[in-house]
């Protein structure tokens, strides 16, 4: 099972999908339409590199402080939150899902391999 499958059979997981660093292509599973992964591809991979730079930012002022290379983001809502690993998202509901749980998935389908953004 990929983990975009995975990720979407997790209970209080809404959507799950990856999408291209180049920004050229995705995949998604759950509950949206292609136009809404679509846009959320978008925002996932506009988020990543603006989290990356800023990373990189904190690491030339501190160098290691623990937060370069980035390896991912989290957004939480009252209601939802957006999960990102290296490049792949998750939509949660926050009342029926474990965020950590989320991450932990994620984190061990994904690990800390180099994630070089093209």
């Amino acid at each position: 099972m990929s983990l975009v499958s995975e990720l979407a059979s997790t209970p209080g997981v809404l959507a799950a999908g990856e999408y291209s660093f180049r920004g050229d292509r995705f995949s998604y599973e759950g509950m949206m339409d292609n136009e809404q992964a679509r846009l959320a591809s978008i925002m996932c991979r506009a988020t990543t590199m603006a989290t990356h730079m800023q990373t990189d930012m904190m690491d030339q002022f501190a160098e290691s402080c623990g937060c370069a290379p980035s390896r991912g983001w989290i957004v939480k809502g009252r209601d939802y939150s957006v999960c990102v690993i290296a490049n792949f998202f998750c939509f949660v509901d926050n009342h029926n899902a474990s965020i950590n749980d989320v991450v932990k998935k994620m984190r061990t389908s994904i690990g800390d391999t180099e994630q070089a953004l093209v």
